[in-house]
């Protein structure tokens, strides 16, 4: 692995980088300060084939307001002459030790450039500084041509015809990734519930490091439909009928819904049996408790119509440190919403296993409660029913009644699902006991609070969804014009 501290290299990453929609740290004063080169993917590339490495890009804050440096992968394609068909991923034009003047582009934008990683992962190759490793089961296509997938925000992901998927981590630390590590657990296990795990790019640690890991690759869902849209599209099949409710609408997603609760519960149990599980006594409920009441207090200081909600909320979260028995937690998704879904022939498939991007991975590995997860995912119901009501120009009483016996009918099908509850003609949460129905409580509050800040710093419009949500669970006795007016 070598080193590149030419001022010209740096620059033209820097720039690169500050605008590429996978970099975490916009808005703060940045600059690299390091590039660390791993070894040349194929020493012997085709004729049409560039030279292509990964560059391990340390860039450093001038600003606060999280860690002082970030290391990104930037995989590059270097070029003797000018790539007409690259131009939008031109990284920058310099001299290298090797190659001499250089056109370099964003590898992942370039079908020649990213055959190389779909050989090295056929031939499993290792080089010392990269290491391809596969699972048993399946033989790649490698006749086929990669399409870079557009929309991602943290990571980037590459299609490899109808054959496999690789997503490659753009922002990287030392350690296991949880979305390689739950899959590969999973596909061992035979789940029908994600993408099957057909291999993984590390970098290996050095003198007791832990090893650093790059990309996976995967099963293609080639005929699966993403289950965000697939709910908005039920909620505007419902807004079309005039008079009939949620059960009446041919694109009634209640069964959906309740599929998606057992997948997720099947998953979990899976997850259960394949990492440890341990518990949280009086101690740790007490820190869960605070660090949500605490975050509340931050958020208020954000959006000043929490503040009307704060008794309300923060007796839920205090009621989490007066559980009094043990509470399992485990590995889970941690950042799960129906985004993180998608619906194929043969059922739900679950995606993402990542966690929250902007969370230290020491943290993301870390065992939670379950409730966690299905809390996240009662919120995306919700979500999905009030985005498409506020689509609707002069939307009035009935729809937002609508809208929310939506969100109510498949946050319900959804818990029952999850319980193993057949019918869920009654409020699935009587079954619970009574820690879990705090825990679950708290999480949806501790959710809700949290899309209000986002929400009024990238979407002010769809604020009102969580303070609706938030006034379900904790009135405050105001009108919604009044919490309106509060957080403007």
């Amino acid at each position: 692995m070598t080193t590149h501290s030419d001022p010209k290299v740096l620059h033209s990453l820097a720039t690169y980088i500050a605008e590429a929609r996978w970099f975490g740290g916009k808005g703060r004063d940045m600059q690299v300060s390091d590039v660390h080169r791993l070894p040349w993917l194929d020493p012997r590339p085709g004729p049409e084939a560039p030279h292509a490495r990964i560059e391990l890009v340390t860039v450093s804050y001038v600003s606060g307001g999280g860690p002082d440096t970030e290391l990104y992968q930037v995989p590059l394609a270097y070029y003797p002459e000018p790539q007409e068909r690259l131009t939008h991923a031109l990284v920058g034009t310099w001299s290298d030790d090797e190659l001499g003047e250089v056109y370099a582009y964003d590898a992942l934008h370039d079908r020649f450039a990213t055959a190389q990683w779909l050989a090295a992962f056929a031939r499993e190759d290792t080089s010392g500084d990269l290491v391809f490793h596969r699972l048993e089961g399946h033989e790649l296509d490698l006749d086929v041509h990669s399409s870079l997938f557009s929309g991602e925000q943290s990571n980037s992901s590459v299609r490899f015809g109808e054959d496999s998927l690789m997503k490659v981590f753009r922002k990287v630390t030392p350690g296991r990734n949880p979305d390689v590590e739950i899959h590969d657990a999973l596909t061992r296990a035979h789940s029908d519930h994600v993408a099957a795990l057909y291999g993984w790019l590390e970098h290996p640690g050095h003198d007791a490091e832990e090893p650093m890991q790059l990309a996976m690759l995967s099963q293609l869902l080639r005929t699966a439909s993403d289950g965000w849209e697939l709910a908005l599209a039920s909620v505007r099949d419902l807004f079309a009928e005039a008079d009939l409710h949620a059960d009446e609408v041919g694109g009634d997603f209640a069964a959906e819904a309740h599929r998606l609760g057992v997948a997720t519960a099947e998953v979990h149990q899976l997850l259960a049996e394949k990492f440890p599980v341990e518990t949280w006594a009086a101690d740790h409920l007490r820190s869960l408790s605070d660090a949500m009441r605490r975050r509340l207090s931050e958020a208020v200081a954000v959006v000043p119509a929490l503040e009307a909600h704060r008794d309300g909320l923060d007796a839920i979260f205090t009621a989490v440190a007066a559980i009094d028995e043990p509470v399992p937690v485990q590995r889970i998704h941690a950042d799960y919403h129906l985004g993180q879904t998608l619906r194929e022939v043969r059922g739900w498939r679950i995606v993402d296993f990542e966690g929250e991007p902007a969370r230290p991975l020491a943290e993301r590995v870390l065992p939670d409660s379950r409730w966690r997860d299905v809390a996240g995912m009662l919120r995306s119901f919700d979500y999905a029913a009030h985005v498409v009501e506020s689509d609707v120009e002069d939307h009035g009483p009935q729809i937002e009644y609508r809208a929310q016996e939506w969100s109510e009918r498949n946050r319900m099908a959804f818990l029952g699902g999850y319980l193993g509850i057949e019918e869920a003609e009654e409020d699935p949460t009587d079954q619970l006991g009574p820690s879990d129905l705090v825990l679950l409580q708290a999480y949806v509050a501790d959710k809700a609070v949290y899309e209000t800040v986002y929400e009024a710093r990238n979407r002010p419009t769809w604020i009102s969804i969580p303070l609706q949500a938030i006034e379900r669970l904790a009135p405050s006795g105001e009108t919604d014009d009044d919490q309106q007016e509060a957080s403007d």
